[in-house]
């Protein structure tokens, strides 16, 4: 059975794969640019991130962990108020952190126990090597201490009272 010669070519433009006569550079250059094209989306899956944002609180815990890969993992107790019970119900959010100076932030952050703003990026997909967790910690900002300035009340003299002889007066 013979293909009419439009529809071949149309099949060969179509399915270049198959066609029998087909040089092996060409095939090559076909799996190079498949591998290459997998590749990028590798590095943008494992590099790129899902979403970005900020959380405050205060630092209640920072470790090193991992047996072959140590990352920096940690905890941030938010505080939260619920509004079901009436009663104050602290919320935790695990994050990693890779960075060295980021993690001296956190450090100081921890042993000072002051309110702090994580700035975070939230990756695709959590790989072993990069974290226990998929929010990764690019920023730490302080947030500024509430300065309370003491006014001096006035003072009010006391009235200036005369004595009374009191034995006149008897």
């Amino acid at each position: 059975m013979e293909l009419k010669e439009v529809n071949y070519w149309k099949f060969r433009f179509f399915f270049p794969c198959f066609v029998k006569n087909k040089s092996k550079k060409v095939k090559r250059l076909i799996l190079i640019i498949i591998l290459l094209i997998l590749a990028l989306v590798g590095w943008y899956i494992s590099t790129g991130y899902f979403s970005s944002g900020e959380r405050a609180g205060t630092i209640s815990k920072l470790s090193e962990r991992g047996y072959i890969f140590k990352t920096n993992e940690g905890v941030l107790n938010e505080g939260g108020y619920s509004g079901e019970t009436g009663t104050l119900t602290p919320r935790y959010w695990d994050f990693s952190a890779k960075e060295d100076s980021v993690v001296a932030k956190l450090k100081i952050a921890l042993s000072s126990g002051e309110r702090v703003t994580l700035v975070y990026h939230e990756k695709f997909v959590k790989f072993p090597w990069n974290g226990d967790t998929k929010y990764f910690i690019i920023d730490v900002l302080f947030l500024p201490k509430k300065v309370e300035t003491v006014v001096p009340a006035e003072v009010i003299p006391a009235p200036i009272t005369t004595p009374i002889d009191t034995a006149s007066t008897i």
